[in-house]
């Protein structure tokens, strides 16, 4: 299969670089400035709500909360541009081989909840489920988002090497939310024992998943299902797993998402979900909340407002934690996120396992 990427024009490249660097230079330089002014305030606020109404009065606070927004918008744009273009070469990658090495299996029937359909999540005009090329201007968008530090599914498999436990015998994997298969694909090399299966509302995506997986001569099996009620057999998984999917849902639906999880483990499994916490820092906590607003993310605050540990006790696990993640080289970060000035994601690992019987 031909990447997006490798087609482009001087112009498109150029467009690119230019969005890149906006977004990074929001992250290194605008948000450590804007930093500076808060702390030039007096004391620090004591809770976000302070943080907030401090932060909206400073003189930049209009420019980073701008650029945050516009620099999506310019992202989705010419992602969206790019693979217009070339539209017809990419739908005609989505055919499926005739021997395919994993499945696909697709639900016409599947009942998408308005939760999901209702907001262009990220701003993506149509979101990620309307039609086949939304898949790939998805994927061309995310590595921006992730400031191409993300290309190779870095993070991914930093996310998978670092926090899933060493399951030698494991015989099957889930991936809920597995979107175009990102997070999916490493799961095999790290089970290659182990029937790994991916989960998600999106056809576009899972056909993307399934192309990108086939070529690359990877056994995976994806299935267009709720991540509520997989379908699949209760008692059957090693391990449950999903990356920043919780975070685009109500608070009852990651409830029930935890709950299903909890079912599909065996005895003694593990549950894995790489998501975002609250940090502690009213300052930056206080943009991560309102990065939820400029972003179309909806259920940020439905996330920070669930009780996740007590869900998992509840659901029958045990040990349920939060381990800070950094994306960058060390993955689970016990120790926390340390000192970083620049504007980031608090990623962090919900942990948590199913007693043996």
């Amino acid at each position: 299969m031909f990447d997006v990427e490798e087609r482009l024009t001087l112009d498109e490249r150029s467009a690119v670089d230019f969005v890149l660097n906006l977004r990074k230079r929001w992250a290194d330089t605008v948000y450590p400035a804007l930093a500076q002014e808060y702390r030039a305030t007096g004391e620090p606020a004591a809770t976000i709500d302070d943080a907030g109404t401090r932060l909206r009065d400073l003189p930049l606070y209009p420019w980073f909360s701008h650029l945050e927004r516009v620099q999506q918008k310019m992202l989705w744009k010419l992602a969206g541009d790019a693979v217009l273009r070339r539209a017809d070469e990419l739908i005609d990658q989505l055919d499926r081989p005739e021997r395919p090495k994993g499945n696909l299996a697709l639900d016409a029937g599947l009942d998408l909840p308005s939760w999901y359909t209702d907001y262009d999540i990220h701003i993506q005009p149509g979101g990620f489920f309307s039609d086949d090329l939304s898949a790939y201007v998805y994927e061309f968008g995310a590595r921006i988002v992730m400031l191409r530090d993300n290309d190779g599914y870095k993070f991914h498999t930093l996310f998978t090497d670092t926090a899933l436990p060493d399951v030698p015998g494991a015989t099957r994997v889930v991936d809920i939310g597995c979107g175009f298969g990102k997070s999916t694909r490493p799961l095999v090399g790290r089970y290659p024992g182990a029937e790994v299966i991916g989960v998600d509302f999106a056809a576009p995506g899972l056909r993307l998943a399934h192309a990108e997986a086939e070529a690359a001569g990877l056994a995976i099996d994806f299935r267009q299902a709720d991540g509520r009620a997989t379908g699949i057999e209760a008692d059957s998984c090693d391990v449950v797993t999903g990356t920043m999917v919780l975070h685009e849902m109500p608070a009852e639906a990651i409830r029930e998402t935890i709950v299903e999880a909890a079912r599909l483990l065996k005895p003694g499994g593990a549950l894995r979900f790489l998501e975002f916490q609250l940090t502690g820092d009213p300052l930056r906590d206080a943009t991560v909340y309102e990065h939820a607003e400029r972003n179309n993310e909806p259920f940020f605050h439905a996330l920070f407002g669930s009780d996740l540990l007590e869900i998992c006790a509840q659901a029958g696990l045990t040990d349920a934690s939060w381990t800070p993640f950094d994306e960058r080289t060390h993955g689970v970060r016990p120790e926390g996120w340390g000192d970083r000035v620049e504007w980031h994601f608090p990623w962090a690992v919900l942990s948590a396992t199913k007693p043996e019987a």
